[in-house]
């Protein structure tokens, strides 16, 4: 390995002669110091000809909050489901128990996590390789995937929101996952100990799974596995279900949107990956037995014709994952590439591509929301802007509605959730076709918080 050059005494002055040789860097520092690179770098002119008006949209009521928590995709696929329910009840306003789905979702990745390492230990994995490492250190996140939010509700259904409520714990998470961390990496070191004895391997998986359950149990609440259903409807009509439970409770008042055969699309820029083609993550997953988190990898133009055709002629939300920091007005709501102009701010020319952004490490899609509206134009095929349902709440943005330009779309915009129905036949034939397996690291098994 070549010696790395050190940063001379001489070259620090050279560098200080330079910054203090051209007047706008001082402008700059004077006025990033006193109110913030976001204030400073923000584009006016874009800003304010960003309208928030759309051709079409879809009324979803009021924003949820996930509050201090990494639940948006478990927020923004019920928020899909509410808007089926709430037409299917006849209701204005209703909103899922995030709470109960988080619940669920913790208790079947412990089981998940445990296995998972428990067969890479029987395999010869050693206990300091990176893909150990890789599973130790993203355990028990709050993030996932579509995918991964069907297969809790497939297998246990959902509740309304009031007859499970938020927990301290549910609106601020972090607390509760040290614990289950703490407790998981304990479990691991103990299966590695046990290396080749199936019975104290499966000892220790038990233990650990019933700890999880009365961890979460203790910050989350006992879920209901069944309760009694009534509402009073939008025209003020009593109705009365009686007792139901979780699962017939979703399949009532949800199946009929088909929302668990959704298919992920994604777009993942790199040219090895070729379009049309299924790619999945190694060691992704939940729930065991449930459906594997993968892909579908297509150009990003077509993501958006189906997004387009689902806003306008189905009239339903859609969900989505994006890598939402970039070019964020957070207060304002909106996203758009020229939104702050931070090349003119530092003198530096930011030139990396969607492709190089993903190879870099410098994007991956992080967040999850849904698109309830598209401004078309006048070819009725040009998207111009699109709105966003997001889960921060009704005090930022347009009442906690964002608004995003089509060119944000392009370049930050990795996976959107779509009805298998409307792939055309050769896509549809590639989801028959195994995955290209990725490793458990790669980005496009980021998972959005």
């Amino acid at each position: 390995m070549s010696e790395i050059t050190a940063l001379s005494a001489d070259k620090l002055n050279a560098l200080r002669e330079e910054f203090d040789a051209d007047g706008t860097n001082r402008l700059a520092m004077n006025a990033v110091t006193a109110a913030g690179i976001e204030k400073v770098a923000r584009n006016y002119d874009r800003a304010r000809l960003l309208q928030r008006r759309f051709s079409t949209v879809v009324d979803n009521g009021e924003v949820t909050h996930q509050d201090r928590s990494g639940r948006c995709w478990l927020f923004s696929s019920l928020n899909v489901a509410r808007f089926v329910a709430k037409q299917n009840m006849g209701l204005k306003e209703f909103e899922f128990s995030q709470n109960y789905a988080m619940y669920y979702d913790k208790l079947e990745r412990v089981n998940y996590f445990l296995n998972d390492v428990a067969a890479l230990v029987a395999a010869g994995e050693p206990n300091d390789s990176r893909l150990v490492k890789h599973l130790l250190d993203d355990v028990m996140g709050d993030g996932g995937q579509w995918t991964m939010a069907m297969n809790v509700y497939k297998k246990y259904g959902a509740v309304p929101k009031d007859l499970f409520p938020e927990t301290e714990s549910s609106k601020n998470t972090g607390a509760m996952n040290t614990q289950l961390r703490h407790m998981l990496h304990t479990a691991v070191a103990h299966l590695f100990a046990a290396k080749g004895d199936e019975g104290k391997t499966a000892e220790i998986i038990s233990e650990a799974t019933a700890a999880g359950h009365r961890i979460l149990t203790i910050h989350l609440g006992e879920p209901p596995v069944s309760f009694d259903w009534e509402w009073t409807d939008k025209d003020g009509e009593f109705h009365r279900d009686g007792e139901i439970t979780p699962v017939e409770f979703w399949k009532k008042y949800v199946g009929s949107a088909d929302l668990e055969s959704y298919v992920c699309l994604v777009d993942d820029p790199r040219q090895e990956h070729a379009k049309g083609k299924k790619i999945g993550i190694e060691h992704l997953g939940n729930v065991a037995g449930g459906d594997p988190t993968e892909y579908l990898n297509v150009p990003n133009q077509f993501m958006k014709d189906c997004v387009r055709q689902i806003l306008t002629e189905q009239g339903i939300p859609v969900w989505f994952g994006a890598d939402c920091g970039p070019f964020m007005d957070r207060v304002n709501g909106a996203w758009a590439t020229d939104l702050f102009e931070y090349d003119k701010v530092y003198d530096f020319d930011f030139d990396l591509d969607k492709e190089d952004r993903v190879r870099y490490c410098d994007s991956a899609m992080n967040h999850a929301m849904a698109f309830v509206g598209v401004d078309v134009a006048e070819d009725g095929k040009t998207t111009r802007r699109w709105r966003v349902e997001n889960s921060w709440g009704k005090d930022i943005a347009d009442k906690g509605y964002f608004t995003m330009s089509d060119d944000w779309f392009t370049e930050y915009v990795y996976e959107v959730a779509v009805p298998k129905a409307m792939l055309p036949a050769e896509y549809q034939a590639a989801l028959d076709e195994p995955a290209t397996m990725l490793p458990a690291w790669d980005p496009m098994g980021a998972l959005a918080k």
